[in-house]
This record gives C-alpha cells, sequence and structure tokens, in this order.
C-alpha cells in the first residue's frame, strides 16, 4: 500500500523520456548560456552599454576585460559545483536543480538589465553558480533515473544538448535582435526546467539512502514499468540497498571520498576529476574560432553555422555507438583522432597560406567529430557512473569543479598562446592528446553494460583479489549487485 501511494504519475518509456527532456533542457541552457555572449562582445549596441570592452590600440587591455568576461562565468560555475559538496545529498537531486535554475532566473534577469560593467560581471558570476549546481547534478539525476541497458545513450543526448544549445546562441546572436533580447532568452529553458521537475519523481538511490524505502522501490518500479514484485524490480532495490549498506560505517561523504578498501573511493574520485580536466585539455575550446585560421568576420561565421551543424550529427551518431562499442574504445578513438588533427593543424599553421587554411578548416570540423565521439557527452555520463552511490553527488562536484576550472584556464590562456607563439599552440595540444591514451588505456575501467550498482563489485572484487580495476571490468563474469556472490564481495 505504501508502494501504491507514492507511484510516480509516468512509468515506463514516458518516465524515460520525461527525465531525459527535463535533463536535456538542462543542458541545452548550459550550452546557450556558454555560446551567447561570445558573439555579443563585438556588437555595436553591446559596446556602446560597455565600452570596456572595445578593443582600441590605446587600450590594449581590453582585449583581457573580453576573455575575463566570458571566462568570469566558469568562475561562478566553478563555486556553483563545489557547493554541491554540502548541498547536493542534503537537498536532493531534484530541489538541488530547482535551487540551481532560480539562482540562473534571477541571474540572466540580472544580466539583461545590466547598465554598467560591474553590474554585468556581478550578473555572469551569479548566473554560473545556478549553471555549476544544474551540470553537476543533473548527470548524476538523469543516471541514477535510467535503465542500465539505455543509460548511455541518454546522457550522451545531453551532450548532443550542449551543442544545440550553443548553435541556438550562435542563430540568435546573428540575428538584428539587441543584445538584451539573447541574454533574456535563456529565462525560456530555465523556466521550463524548473517548472517540469516538479512533476518527475526524486531519484531511487537518494532515497534509499534518506530511509524512504517504500518511495524507492515505487519509482525502480515505475523505471523499469513493472510491478514492484517483479525479480528485475526487486534486484534493482536490494542492488541499491546494497550499496549503502556496505558503506554505512563512514562518517559523512566527504571523508569518505579519501577512502580505500572495497569501494575505492578515492580512486574513483580521482578518475572523475582527471576525466574532467582532460575533457577542457583537448582543446576544444580553441577549436571554435575560425578567425584564427584567417578567415573574414562573414565565412568565419559561416564556417561556425556548419561547423555547429555537423557537431551535432556527430554528437547523434555517438549517441548510437555508446552502448554498442563501450566508452573506453570511444575515448582512446576520440583521443587519438584529436592528436592526428592538432599535429596536421600544426603543419598546416606553419604553411599559411590560402589552401592550407582551407584544409585547416575540414580539419576542424574533424576535431569536433572526434570529440563528440570520445569526450563530449561522454564525460557527463562517464562521471556520474563511475562514482558510487555516498559518494556520487560530491564525486560529480569535484569532477564538474574540474572541468570548470581548466575551461577558464583553457579560455584565458589560448589567446596569449596564439599572439606568442602562433600555431605551435596546436603542437602543446597534440601532445596533451596523445598523453591521454595511455592514461584511459591503464587507469579508466569499463562502465558501459552494467548497473551503477554492478560497478561496486567490479571495484570491490578487483580490490579483494589484487587485480586491476580495469581487467576486471572487462570481465564477464563478474556477480551482479544484488546476488548472494556479490553480498560475498561486497562484504554485506
Amino acid at each position: 500500500a505504501d508502494i501504491a501511494a507514492h507511484a510516480p504519475s509516468l512509468r515506463g518509456r514516458k518516465l524515460t523520456a520525461a527525465v531525459a527532456f527535463v535533463a536535456g533542457t538542462g543542458f541545452t541552457l548550459f550550452g546557450y548560456d556558454q555560446g551567447v555572449m561570445s558573439s555579443l562582445l563585438t556588437g555595436n549596441q553591446f559596446e556602446a552599454s560597455f565600452p570596456e570592452v572595445i578593443v582600441e590600440p590605446n587600450h590594449p587591455d581590453h582585449a583581457t576585460l573580453q576573455s575575463f568576461t566570458i571566462a568570469i562565468y566558469e568562475v561562478g560555475c566553478l563555486f556553483g559545483a563545489l557547493s554541491n559538496l554540502w548541498v547536493g545529498d542534503k537537498l536532493g537531486r531534484r530541489k538541488t536543480i530547482v535551487v540551481g535554475g532560480c539562482i540562473m532566473i534571477v541571474g540572466a534577469i540580472l544580466q539583461t538589465s545590466a547598465f554598467s560593467f560591474v553590474h554585468l560581471i556581478f550578473a555572469r558570476i551569479f548566473t554560473g553558480y545556478g549553471n555549476g549546481l544544474i551540470t553537476s547534478t543533473v548527470p548524476t539525476y538523469h543516471a541514477e533515473l535510467s535503465p542500465s541497458a539505455k543509460r548511455g545513450r541518454m546522457i550522451m543526448m545531453e551532450g548532443t544538448l550542449i551543442v544545440v544549445g550553443v548553435t541556438i546562441a550562435f542563430f540568435v546572436n546573428w540575428s538584428s535582435a539587441q543584445w538584451r533580447v539573447p541574454i533574456a532568452l535563456q529565462l525560456v529553458f530555465e523556466i521550463i526546467m524548473v517548472t517540469c521537475i516538479g512533476f518527475l519523481p526524486e531519484s531511487p538511490r537518494w532515497l534509499v539512502k534518506r530511509g524512504r524505502n517504500a518511495e524507492a522501490m515505487a519509482v525502480i518500479s515505475a523505471m523499469e514499468d513493472k510491478l514492484p514484485t517483479d525479480p528485475e524490480v526487486q534486484r534493482t532495490y536490494h542492488g541499491i540497498c546494497e550499496a549503502v549498506a556496505v558503506e554505512t560505517s563512514s562518517q559523512g561523504s566527504l571523508r569518505e571520498l579519501t577512502t580505500g578498501g572495497r569501494s575505492q573511493n578515492f580512486r574513483r574520485t580521482v578518475i572523475a576529476v582527471v576525466f574532467m580536466m582532460m575533457q577542457q585539455l583537448t582543446g576544444i575550446n580553441l577549436t571554435i574560432v575560425f578567425q584564427r585560421l584567417g578567415l573574414s568576420d562573414v565565412n568565419a561565421r559561416i564556417a561556425s553555422a556548419a561547423n555547429g551543424a555537423e557537431y551535432v550529427l556527430a554528437s547523434i551518431a555517438a549517441y548510437y555507438a555508446i552502448d554498442y562499442i563501450g566508452r573506453r574504445q570511444l575515448m582512446l578513438f576520440g583521443a587519438t583522432g584529436q592528436c592526428i588533427v592538432m599535429l596536421l593543424l600544426a603543419i598546416l599553421g606553419y604553411i599559411n597560406n590560402t589552401p592550407a587554411q582551407i584544409v585547416s578548416v575540414v580539419l576542424l570540423f574533424g576535431f569536433n567529430t572526434f570529440f563528440a565521439f570520445g569526450w563530449l557527452g561522454l564525460a557527463w555520463l562517464y562521471c556520474a557512473e563511475i562514482a558510487g552511490l555516498r559518494t556520487r553527488a560530491p564525486t560529480n562536484a569535484l569532477s564538474t569543479a574540474s572541468n570548470w576550472t581548466f575551461n577558464f584556464v583553457v579560455v584565458m590562456v589560448v589567446g596569449p598562446a596564439f599572439n606568442n607563439i602562433s600555431w605551435r599552440t596546436y603542437i602543446v595540444f597534440a601532445a596533451l592528446n596523445a598523453a591521454i591514451v595511455p592514461v584511459v588505456y591503464f587507469f579508466f575501467p569499463e562502465t558501459g553494460g552494467r548497473s551503477l550498482e554492478d560497478l561496486d563489485v567490479v571495484f570491490a572484487l578487483a580490490y579483494i583479489t589484487g587485480e586491476d580495476p580495469v581487467k576486471v571490468s572487462l570481465r564477464k563474469d563478474v556477480p551482479l549487485a544484488g546476488s548472494r556472490e556479490a553480498d560475498e564481495i561486497l562484504g554485506v
């Protein structure tokens, strides 16, 4: 009776689609907010409102202020993500997303109404804080409400929608709309997300942690679209209870992040943080400015539009590949391809003639294709998967903070790097991509095809047998979470 009283109004595919829609709206907002300011900075109306961003010979420092106006948003995102270390598990996944969305609504209003440079900067930090909360929570929420067979595709879709958001921002900025209109448009995504999530259930993993077992069983039953008595529903529920029980002796989530033993929480947290760092160090944020290749402003805009469309198509292809090829193979494929492209860009940058510029544009399309397959949505998916239940919120807070930190670093460093060492900048990023390959191969376990609780069994089995977790993750004979054999491995 208690289970029936807590049954969500949506079940099965409808519930999965609704969760995907809300999570997708959050990441479309993420992409839109990332892209909207870049093109506005050089608009006449924006420069009239904020002369501090006008780059003139007598004000060369204004170039730094331009970069600062864009990059300061990442600082807000960083603090928002870090605050999830403390609020994420206290509020729950849904309430954290609502709080982040409400902060972004206020921030968008502050940005739209800005009439001074200080006002604008404060508003961007404030908005970024809300986005940091959202981006460190949505992948976890989505992963915990997705069946293991569909989890990869569902969260890879978020990567696609980041690109959709950036592309929408590009076309809005290309219009004749006054600069306040494109900034205000983000309110549409924010209001949809905050409103719709009120109709969705809380994560069953978080509910079990809070002792709300009947609600958790009702949500799992709705996710699987099966009766609570169904063996698959029961196994999933007991696997979650198992994951909570195995770590109940720990003193708190932040302390748990440093633990080893069967849970291997420290190893898993480091993997997530390093993954997000590597995503930014691939060089994705230095490849999107076509003016660096010598294109005129109009041609650069046309190339950017075509690039955005191709980027979306590549990320859709990755959506279909993720659950068939596996996480590790796509990471290795992406990093290898990105390394080759960066080396070729360096060679063409050295040649620096018109044919070389044309080929370079084509290569940038290729870079984005490799990135879409191996590092775009996969970064958010993998970090949500790799962490254990009790440390999932703080681990994702730290990994998202890592992403925003290195996003800020790359944005601030790339401009001066091209000014000082020109095409050699590509060599630096080719070396970074080359270094990523062995790191992934030797240290990143495969997470595909397993439930989130099955991964606890993988790490525990590796610990008690002394094997490499990567090798254990590739085995087919690891007991499923919720089984008697898994209980013995986990020490429950």
